[in-house]
């Protein structure tokens, strides 16, 4: 078992961010997991019929699994590495441990026309 799989595994059973989770989120990805506690905190992971949605500052990011369209996942991390994930697929882990998914009985890609 990964770091990753280890923080998530603990989240699970807690159903919440204890301090104890939320320090080896941190720990394992620094800035990443402090902009992911952050999104779910502020419910900005939002799930729709077709996509799971995180809204950033400029943008909205679609993650699918440990992938995300975001320059950040494009270009500065190694796919070979579990750890190496983008806040956004961070902030999906997260939201859907704790129950702090936005559900919304729509189809994305009919809400993004409107953005």
């Amino acid at each position: 078992m990964n770091e990753v799989e280890e923080w998530q595994a603990d989240l699970e059973a807690a159903g919440e961010l204890t301090p104890a989770v939320t320090n080896r989120i941190l720990s394992v990805h620094d800035d990443r997991g402090a902009q992911a506690i952050e999104a779910v905190s502020e419910s900005r992971v939002k799930e729709y019929r077709d996509f799971t949605v995180v809204v950033g500052h400029d943008d909205e990011y679609v993650v699918e699994g440990r992938g995300c369209g975001c320059r950040d996942s494009e270009y500065n991390l190694d796919p070979e590495d579990p750890t190496d994930l983008c806040w956004h697929v961070i902030a999906v882990a997260i939201a859907r441990r704790v129950g702090e998914v936005d559900d919304h009985d729509m189809w994305y890609s009919d809400v993004r026309d409107f953005l």
